[in-house]
């Protein structure tokens, strides 16, 4: 059975001290880690170190290594709004602007625990077709969930005003 939860921000965290104070930062749940890797995300075209210091309480015991962040330049680089496009009113005629308060939905299926400290979670971007994953492992003597493989960022449609046969 397919489970989903949504969840709503008022803003982007621009440090370590303002994501630990979210409610959702207990990571109790792995829908809790994905929506907030979606949302630190979201300050990475702004201060990449600050946004890489957050990614790094969201990993837990296994922070990013220059391979990790090399990856996120690779995806990101020219293209940040592939992570706005995963945020409710992000459109590829409106540029992936998301309506505020931040908002994003992130589900589970019956394949997404193949035991019980992985999973594999997904989240859908305006601008592609299907569902995305991120990954996540639980770490079982605090029973907090957190990032392993952000999968998500694959390209998706440019937006509408970038686009020459738009």
């Amino acid at each position: 059975m397919n489970k989903s939860e949504t969840f709503t921000f008022d803003r982007v965290p621009q440090n370590v001290a303002e994501l630990q104070q979210l409610k959702e930062a207990t990571l109790d749940s792995p829908f809790k880690t994905t929506a907030l890797t979606l949302l630190v995300l979201m300050q990475w075209e702004t201060d990449k170190e600050g946004c890489y210091a957050m990614l790094d309480v969201l990993r837990g015991p296994d922070p990013l290594t220059p391979f990790g962040k090399q990856f996120l330049r690779d995806r990101l680089q020219g293209k940040a709004y592939k992570v706005s496009s995963f945020f409710a009113g992000a459109t590829v005629e409106n540029g992936y602007k998301p309506t505020m308060p931040l908002t994003i939905t992130v589900s589970d299926n019956p394949y997404s625990y193949p035991d019980d400290k992985w999973a594999t979670l997904y989240v859908k971007s305006a601008g592609a077709d299907s569902i995305r994953p991120m990954k996540l492992r639980k770490k079982p003597s605090t029973g907090q969930w957190f990032l392993n493989d952000i999968q998500c960022l694959s390209d998706i449609r440019v937006p509408a005003a970038d686009d020459p046969w738009a």
